[in-house]
């Protein structure tokens, strides 16, 4: 359950999810630790994400700077997700399309911290901030069909499953499908409502 916020940067709120677990903005002293959970995590997630399988430190820096140029262009944002005191996944918004009110969140977590509703949490704020705080209509999550552990979140949250995009996404030498999800604004309050 989101406990509230606390301190905001550039307009962008921090986030708590727990006593232990909040969500905030990356700064570039934070790549060198995301650079090191990615490669303890590399095995899980490069079936899954296109810049897995080679991410070097300097692209890990250049994608901090690129979530604090995101958020200087109002197109949403991507944060840490930290527990106690340590990086442990990363969630946010891959863009903002203002004249339709939509967007499309994106996550990804720690092995050793799965199964513990973290990712749930999270998105789940996620969701909240772009519904209330943006007035958005839609909010779309898409994963590969046989990604379980991140289908699972969607269907947990009461996201509807709309179809499936054909070979949508390159990950290094093949094309995934994606399973799309969405949840519209008039349907928010009833999902939010009978989560756990």
């Amino acid at each position: 359950m989101v406990d509230g916020l606390r301190g905001e940067t550039a307009g962008v709120p921090r986030f708590a999810l727990s006593d232990h677990c909040y969500l905030r903005l990356f700064d570039d002293a934070d790549a060198e630790e995301l650079h090191r959970l990615i490669n303890a995590n590399r095995a899980q997630l490069t079936p899954w994400m296109p810049w897995a399988a080679d991410q070097a430190p300097e692209a890990t820096l250049r994608f901090i700077r690129l979530t604090r140029q995101q958020v200087a262009d109002n197109d949403g944002f991507q944060m840490a997700i930290v527990c106690d005191g340590r990086i442990v996944g990363v969630v946010g918004f891959h863009g903002v399309d203002w004249e339709h009110r939509s967007t499309s969140i994106g996550y990804w977590l720690d092995a050793e911290h799965q199964r513990r509703g973290i990712m749930t949490g999270a998105v789940r704020t996620l969701v909240d901030h772009a519904m209330r705080e943006w007035e958005l209509h839609r909010v779309e999550i898409r994963c590969a069909p046989d990604n379980r552990k991140s289908r699972a979140l969607p269907e947990r949250l009461g996201f509807r499953q709309e179809g499936v995009l054909r070979q949508a996404e390159r990950v290094g030498d093949r094309y995934l499908d994606s399973v799309v999800y969405a949840m519209l604004a008039s349907e928010w309050p009833r999902a939010r409502g009978n989560q756990p």
